[in-house]
């Protein structure tokens, strides 16, 4: 797999976990700490993509 494609992929979870984020926020009973798991689950993909862009 090549760079760009590896970090076309990673994007692509990433926006897959702020809908999820999103989603889980609107819903009652989801609670605060699976908000939270999600949101760093998003954050290492940003760090992730980032650190790739920048070897790139």
């Amino acid at each position: 797999m090549s760079l760009s494609s590896h970090v076309e992929e990673l994007k692509k979870k990433h926006a897959s976990l702020s809908a999820a984020v999103d989603e889980a926020q609107r819903a009652p009973g989801v609670s605060d700490l699976e908000i939270t798991s999600l949101k760093k689950q998003k954050l290492r993909l940003k760090e992730e993509i980032n650190r790739l862009a920048e070897m790139h």
